[in-house]
């Protein structure tokens, strides 16, 4: 059960740092480009891969705890 645990961890603690290093980059990318339009179109990207991340982190998870580790092995 440990080794499990710590196989959830891994991807949790992944996915915790991209989503705080998009959001610096969001609030960085908030500073830096001019006007409103630029920070919307350019902005909302991050806000987009951290989701992707997020959703991601879930699936493998899922994953995880289904004993699907080692996908590769099917093909």
């Amino acid at each position: 059960m440990e080794e499990r645990s710590r196989e959830i961890a891994a991807p949790i603690i992944i996915t915790v740092i991209f989503v705080i290093y998009f959001l610096f980059y969001f609030i960085f990318l908030l500073g830096v480009l001019p006007g409103i339009v630029m920070k919307l179109l350019f902005g909302f990207v991050p806000f987009i891969l951290a989701a992707v991340m997020i959703f991601v982190c879930i699936q493998r998870i899922g994953e995880i705890r289904s004993g699907e580790e080692d996908d590769l092995s099917q093909y």
